[in-house]
């Protein structure tokens, strides 16, 4: 078809058509793509169209579906009626409301659709509702098969083909309102309830976390997003806003805890990252977190179970689960309960540190609950501490044994249980919303006001690191500062948390996002 006739079958239409409408006098208008030749004032009358639920997509390739039609609108909600002109290559396809047509329309505007490679044009319909033949039995059947797939029911082979013509299996997933650190191991956590995850690439852009996750089928990629879009990962906080990448496959090159492909376990770790440990690799049927909740195998509840195996339930008692770390490849000569304490307690609140007494190079961590012990391991296994990259682990044990009474072991056991350092104790503390991975630059705060950036920077270089930038915020309380290397922030960190500047006023050491 070209241009001219397109136009004009948006203005003029057979009677044939107009029969099946509520309105014979509204005119279907027709949007110029650029080929067409057709009027301003046509063009004008096209971008005024109001907001309909009812959608009509011209440039149809002959061979299109109405499976492959409807699932263009699959995505963005409920899809309730489609009437395909196969003479025309047009169709009319009705959502479920206008605001799932709205968001339709304005994602279409900046990626364009495509049915079978080709692409096709979407605008709004003059018309508010489509009466169709209810006896086309044919449309009813792909639409109820259809809204099996919404309601987490396996799609038959037909739909299947359809979704995998419309979508990607890429998934880009931007994380909203992120008070607790998201990990990608979470995110594989949630997303395999839908399928098999290959490959997930993780990054912060515009100063939000992002992520890449590829699934072995396009299929699983349009069920995960329809289950989860919108959804919390934890209790109200860190949404899932998740969308189709343009991407079809994406390159991994190192697993480690920025991006992972699961399909190559063998890939390198790169950028002094821990590889990743092949006894660690999630899988769809592993012990996960997730696993463990009841009916979290039915896939709409994935998102149920994901937010309440992340949001601060300590799933006791349960293989994995428990608040104890095992951390290893210690630097045994520089290495103290005290250190560990303030290093950990970044994350969560450390109740009991024991260094082993014959194996001094490892130590085991008590965290409050499971959580946050997933919470520290994810963000210190493979960091650097006193010149030795750290593994931390989850241990079998559940709790750290204090010595027995009247026992002497040399103090490699401390019980941090009333400690008045922990971060977490208040709930909704904002704590809660600055925790982030190590980093060379630190956030400090309760500064005194007669303390100068010269004073800071000289208490932060006695620990033999370097700063390499200072900022004071407003009021002077507050200060970022970064040392050169991650690895010198997180020694001058343990050294310098709770250090008394004098007064009864002692300063508060954490990591920050943000760069100087």
């Amino acid at each position: 078809m070209d241009g001219i006739s397109d136009v004009a079958v948006g203005v003029k239409r057979g009677s044939e058509e107009l029969s099946m409408y509520s309105s014979p006098n509204s005119g279907v208008s027709s949007i110029s793509d650029g080929t067409s030749n057709g009027s301003d004032s046509k063009k004008q009358k096209v971008e005024e169209a109001p907001p309909s639920r009812v959608l009509h997509i011209r440039k149809l390739p002959n061979e299109a579906s109405e499976t492959e039609v409807i699932a263009l609108g699959l995505p963005f909600g409920k899809v309730t009626n489609i009437l395909t002109l196969k003479g025309k290559n047009q169709a009319f396809l009705e959502m479920g409301t206008e605001e799932a047509a709205i968001t339709m329309v304005n994602y279409y505007s900046t990626v364009t659709p495509h049915v079978r490679n080709v692409p096709v044009f979407i605008q709004y319909s003059n018309h508010k509702e489509l009466k169709t033949d209810a006896g086309n039995q044919r449309t009813q059947a792909v639409l109820q098969a259809v809204s099996a797939v919404q309601s987490g029911g396996s799609p038959s082979s037909d739909v299947q083909e359809a979704l995998a013509a419309a979508s990607s299996p890429v998934l880009r997933i931007i994380i909203d309102n992120m008070f607790y650190p998201v990990t990608l191991d979470v995110l594989q956590q949630i997303f395999s309830k839908f399928g098999t995850v290959m490959k997930i690439i993780t990054f912060t852009k515009n100063n939000q976390f992002q992520a890449l996750l590829q699934f072995s089928d396009p299929v699983n990629a349009q069920q995960a997003k329809l289950a989860l879009d919108g959804q919390n990962i934890y209790n109200s906080c860190c949404t899932l806003r998740i969308d189709f990448s343009k991407l079809v496959n994406l390159n991994v090159k190192y697993n480690n805890d920025k991006s992972r492909d699961y399909t190559r376990p063998e890939l390198p770790a790169g950028d002094g990252q821990p590889s990743m440990d092949p006894s660690m690799a999630y899988s769809k049927d592993s012990n996960s977190l997730l696993g463990k909740i009841p009916g979290a195998m039915n896939p709409l509840s994935a998102a149920a179970a994901a937010a309440a195996a992340a949001g601060r339930v300590a799933l006791g008692g349960q293989a994995g689960s428990s608040g104890v770390l095992l951390a290893s490849n210690l630097n045994e000569e520089m290495v103290t309960p005290q250190s560990l304490f303030t290093l950990f307690g970044v994350y969560g609140d450390v109740q009991r540190v024991k260094i082993l007494y014959n194996k001094k190079d490892s130590a085991l961590i008590q965290m409050s609950d499971g959580n946050q012990a997933q919470l520290a391991m994810s963000h210190l296994n493979g960091q650097k501490m006193f010149g030795k990259i750290i593994r931390v682990t989850l241990s079998k044990h559940q709790t750290v044994a204090l010595p027995r009474d009247g026992l002497d072991d040399q103090g490699l056991t401390k019980d941090f249980g009333n400690s008045p350092l922990h971060r977490f104790k208040k709930p909704g503390s904002k704590n809660f919303q600055n925790i982030f991975p190590p980093s060379a630059t630190l956030h400090l705060s309760n500064i005194p006001q007669d303390v100068s950036e010269d004073d800071l920077r000289l208490l932060f270089t006695n620990g033999g690191g370097a700063v390499k930038a200072f900022k004071f915020f407003q009021d002077h309380k507050m200060a970022l500062l970064q040392m050169t290397t991650v690895e010198e922030a997180i020694q001058t960190l343990m050294d310098l948390h709770n250090y008394n500047m004098g007064g009864s006023q002692h300063l508060r050491v954490s990591f920050s996002k943000s760069t100087i």
